[in-house]
């Protein structure tokens, strides 16, 4: 009877002791899990809404065709003047920043986006259109005590009568504020009196 009941002991160990093994991630499993976070949680890897199409950025950049088979193909980029702050009072640190994009012509149009961080990684917004051919400054927290996760994308662009082809010469500034249900920008009046929630 003693010998069968250390069988059966050493049996379950011998296959308890199998299962623990074969249930650790070997070492190509692990780096493999973190090479997916580590995708998802960069800003420079994950789609943008920009005029009502999902944009997916690889290392930074996207093309996208006009049109099948067509030369000219719109690219979007990944401009700069990042801003590391909490948009939505969460405690984790997003980033608010610039996107261009080049659709074949002259043209050079500004977005400002936000990327969301969660547990998963980072969620992107829809961009706001700062405009055409302008010249990014500084990517600040509104100065405004009063506003809560406001940003501030500061950015010279030409008078109203000048072409385009003038240089950007005209100090502007968009306060936005993100709200995080519709990843979309709201504008915020820069010297409003009561708090924006």
């Amino acid at each position: 009877m003693n010998k069968i009941f250390i069988i059966i002991v050493v049996v379950i160990a011998l296959v308890g002791g199998y299962f623990l093994l074969n249930s650790q991630p070997s070492e190509n499993d692990a780096t493999n899990r973190q090479n997916v976070v580590n995708e998802k949680a960069d800003h420079k890897n994950i789609s943008y809404m920009i005029e009502g199409e999902s944009i997916k950025l690889e290392n930074g950049i996207a093309e996208t065709e006009v049109t099948p088979d067509a030369a000219s193909k719109v690219v979007t980029r990944y401009f700069g003047n990042e801003l590391v702050t909490d948009l939505d009072g969460d405690g984790l640190q997003d980033v608010a920043f610039i996107l261009t994009q080049d659709r074949g012509g002259s043209g050079t149009f500004y977005y400002a986006v936000a990327a969301l961080k969660t547990e998963e990684g980072y969620i992107g917004s829809d961009g706001y259109l700062l405009g055409d051919r302008i010249a990014p400054q500084s990517t600040d927290i509104s100065p405004n005590q009063k506003h809560k996760y406001v940003v501030v994308f500061n950015y010279a662009d030409r008078a109203k009568d000048e072409p385009m082809t003038a240089s950007p010469s005209v100090g502007k500034s968009a306060y936005l504020k993100l709200n995080p249900d519709r990843m979309q920008w709201g504008i915020v009046v820069p010297d409003f009196e009561g708090e924006s929630r």
